[in-house]
Parts: C-alpha cells; structure tokens; sequence
C-alpha cells in the first residue's frame, strides 16, 4: 500500500518544522513539489528544506507544475472546485506513476495541511475516483496567523474575546461594526481598504518568517498608505507576494487600568 504525507513546514523558515515533521521527513521515498509560473522561489525554498534536514540521496525529489487557479467570475465556489479538479489530476499521475507499491511520498504543505489549504480534500476527492488506493495522513505545521502574532508581539486575543480567521474575500462581506478581532489570510484584494475609516489596528506582515520578511502595525488610517505602496513594490520584486494581517478594534480590556483589586477577581 502507498502513503502520503501531507506535512505541515511553517511560513517559510526552515526552523519552523516541528520534530514530528523532520521525523516524518526521514520515511519519505518521494517528495513531490508542486510548482507554478512565478512561484519557482517557492520551490526553492521547499528543496532548502530537504537539503537541511535529510541525507543526500535517501530520497527523490518530482516536480510537477500546476495551473494558476482563474480568478473573476461570478461563481466563485465553481472555480475553485473545478481548478482542484485539474490540480487533483497531476497529483493523481505521481501518485500512479511515479510511487512504487509500498513506498511513502510527501507534499510539503506551506503553514498547516489544515487551514485553507485543500490538499486533504484533494486526496480524498482522488480516493473516491476509485482509480489508485493509497493511505494519507497530515502533519500540523506552524501558520503564518501563529507567526503574524509572534513577530509582532501580541496575542491572539485579548481577555474575553474570540479571533475569526478569514481569507480577503469574506472580510469584504463584514459591515465594519462587525470587524472586533480578524486575522485575515489569502487576500490579493487589499480587502483592508473597505475599514480605513475606521478606528481600528492593523498588525500586517509579509513573507513572514524569511529574509525578506515586512512587519507593519499601528492604525489602519496611518498607516495603509504605507503598506499599500510597500505591498506593491514587493510583489513587482519577487513576482508574488504572501502576507496576512490582523484586524483589531481599539477597545477592550487595557491592563494599565484594571483596577488590582477587580483584576484578582478575574485571575
């Protein structure tokens, strides 16, 4: 029986694998590194890993390249299924063709397998084709949302309150009362502008986690200017661009004045 690994590698530093994955790392035959026009560094970064933490020649390395995924349209549900089919069909083929019976292979999954990833629900959409039969399993990895927090010195939330994690799409559906505590992911429409009147923090980071790493915080207002023109000059440089952000509104619990005595109580 073949088996796949869906193994999580964090934001992009190679110190960020946790044990369980460099462990896993070391029963892989095949990596299989999925690559697509303009991404090529992505790529890089992955086999960086391998080189780091596994013996030369203990295992192979395929590269497959991918559609990009078509944006627009009014269907956007369809799209995404229907680029996931066509992703699902080169996968299949290394899966088939390029595993021998009774070998492990393994997708390095930028953050965790787990969040807006959709790799485990390409693998099962391909075990229900009934055409390969393989055994799959996912390695958490560290997330750029984990990473955001830590660079910039803040917690998730604050006391009593509830984070929402959001791709840039679904945060331009929220009227801006309903924006408390959001950390958004996935959003090449700058969907922050639609909150700049308002009185909220932004805390933005870009290829969070690397050399080339852009860390902006400070009031939505004051500072998107900032990261706009910062956002646009280093997707122009690299070719593609990876951030995330954290939507917060100025109000809440501030510990400089809680009283010492109602603080106890909530302790």
């Amino acid at each position: 029986m073949k088996k796949i690994y869906l193994i999580g590698i964090g934001a992009g530093n190679p110190d960020y694998l946790t044990v369980q994955a460099i462990n896993t790392m070391k029963k892989v035959d095949v990596f299989f590194l999925l690559e697509k026009e303009g991404c090529e560094e992505l790529v890089g970064i992955r086999k960086e890993i391998l080189e780091k933490y596994l013996e030369e020649g203990r295992y192979r390395v395929v590269t497959a390249e991918i559609c990009e995924r078509k944006k627009g349209g009014r269907l956007y549900e369809q799209g995404v299924e229907t680029w996931r089919q066509q992703k699902a069909g080169v996968i299949l083929e290394l899966i088939k063709h390029k595993m021998n019976d009774g070998e492990t292979g393994a997708f390095l999954i930028w953050g965790d397998p787990s969040l807006y990833d959709g790799q485990l629900e390409i693998l099962q959409y391909i075990l229900k084709q009934g055409v390969v039969d393989f055994e799959y399993e996912a390695i958490p990895g560290i997330t750029s949302v984990q990473v955001l927090a830590e660079r910039h010195k803040i917690p998730l939330n604050r006391i009593g309150e509830t984070i929402v994690i959001a791709t840039g799409r679904r945060l331009k559906e929220y009227a801006p009362s309903e924006v408390k505590n959001i950390a958004v992911v996935l959003d090449s429409y700058a969907a922050f502008r639609h909150f700049r009147d308002e009185d909220i923090d932004i805390y933005w980071g870009a290829y969070l986690g690397t050399a080339d790493e852009i860390l902006i915080s400070g009031r939505l207002k004051d500072v998107i200017e900032d990261i706009q023109k910062l956002r646009k000059e280093a997707k122009k440089r690299k070719g593609w661009i990876m951030d995330a952000y954290i939507l917060r509104r100025v109000e809440g619990l501030e510990m400089d004045k809680v009283d010492s005595h109602n603080y106890d109580d909530i302790c």
